[in-house]
């Protein structure tokens, strides 16, 4: 079984994510989030109330 590594470091709307595979962050809120993995993948996610969400994947290897 492999080793697993990560961390999440907060500065406001800012987040960098720390792992194994490299650097990544994402900007916003709980409703709505802009993501860049650390493999490139861009994400955009949107989050409503009720448990309704919405996710899109804008480029990236996947």
């Amino acid at each position: 079984m492999g080793w697993e590594y990560r961390k999440s470091l907060k500065f406001g709307p800012l987040r960098l994510n720390l792992s194994r595979r490299g650097v990544g962050h994402s900007w916003g809120n709980r409703a709505f989030r802009v993501t860049k993995a650390a493999d490139g993948r861009r994400t955009l996610s949107v989050n409503l109330p009720g448990g309704f969400h919405w996710r899109k994947t804008l480029s990236g290897s996947r």
